[in-house]
């Protein structure tokens, strides 16, 4: 099924679930994706009630965490616990990987529960990003990865999500459902913004050349510091990059690469994009570790091509 199918008029009453019905995603994987986006709802009122105080607690990575922030995970992890689909359940709230399913589900579940919490405080767009894959995490994305999905918590609730056929965006609309807004969305080959990461003083001089040289093509800063909405900008307005580098004091950057980078990644090379730390694509880079990080420079072709010469001649 592609966008030329599917007119204007008709697209709006394309929902979620005839959608991947009608894509041919495995009855399995869809009813899981529908339960995520289920869950976004959740999620949803719960901000919506929110009262913006910290919950008084640091997670393992030692980051204040809001009330949110644990709600959501909590929320979500409970969903999974009672799909049926999903055997383990990985969360950046979380020390460690947690079973949730009897040991014979398909899935293994990444979460970064709500994405850009800080933000809060400000009403500025947040998000949930989730990675589906079919191998015990952490791995190599491009070894394990079904599916991979994120939910905009902003004026408008929308649903993006890939099954590795193609990338789509829902909204949610008064009724309740998530209907077809953008199929298929395509990345062309340059953009015109850039999303930027890291204090200035410490990039490193390659990364620095490299900013400079989009500052001189004419690129425009859109940046809010969420790694929601910043991915969601570039691809919806079809181009761009953003990045988060290595930093003099802090080489591997400041992005995990199994809950965040690994499903962005795979939305954006399903829009035709790419995402790379500077030298190899995100998805090829062997995960370790849960709480591992890595440098990201991620949006369209050309984009990350002149990142990956900048940075080259960096290390020549």
């Amino acid at each position: 099924m592609s966008a030329d199918n599917i007119s204007d008029a008709t697209k709006h009453f394309v929902d979620l679930r005839r959608h991947m019905w009608m894509a041919g995603i495995e009855v399995d994987l869809r009813r899981l994706i529908w339960q995520i986006a289920v869950t976004g709802k959740y999620i949803s009122a719960k901000i919506h009630e929110s009262n913006r105080k910290l919950a008084g607690l640091k997670n393992i990575y030692n980051e204040e965490q809001l009330a949110l922030d644990r709600s959501s995970d909590t929320i979500l992890r409970i969903q999974l616990e009672h799909s049926g689909f999903v055997r383990e359940y990985a969360s950046e709230e979380l020390a460690e990987t947690i079973k949730v399913g009897q040991g014979d589900e398909k899935y293994f579940v990444t979460a970064d529960p709500l994405d850009g919490s800080s933000l809060v405080d400000t009403n500025l767009a947040i998000g949930t990003i989730i990675g589906i894959h079919r191998n015990h995490v952490p791995a190599r994305g491009r070894d394990t990865m079904a599916a991979a999905l994120y939910i905009t918590y902003g004026p408008l609730i929308t649903f993006v999500y890939s099954a590795g056929k193609g990338t789509h965006e829902f909204v949610l609309n008064r009724e309740g459902e998530y209907v077809l807004s953008e199929e298929n969305i395509m990345l062309k080959e340059r953009g015109s913004i850039y999303s930027l990461g890291g204090l200035r003083r410490d990039w490193t001089e390659a990364h620095t050349r490299y900013i400079e040289f989009l500052e001189r093509e004419g690129y425009k800063l859109r940046y809010s510091g969420g790694f929601v909405p910043d991915i969601n900008q570039v691809l919806i307005k079809r181009g761009g990059v953003f990045t988060y580098p290595a930093l003099k004091n802090n080489p591997r950057g400041k992005l995990r690469l199994n809950f965040e980078l690994q499903p962005m990644a795979f939305l954006i090379e399903q829009a035709g994009g790419k995402a790379t730390d500077g030298l190899r694509d995100i998805l090829d880079i062997p995960a370790d570790s849960l709480d591992q990080r890595n440098p990201v420079y991620i949006g369209s072709r050309f984009e990350i091509e002149k990142a990956r010469e900048f940075l080259a001649a960096g290390t020549e």
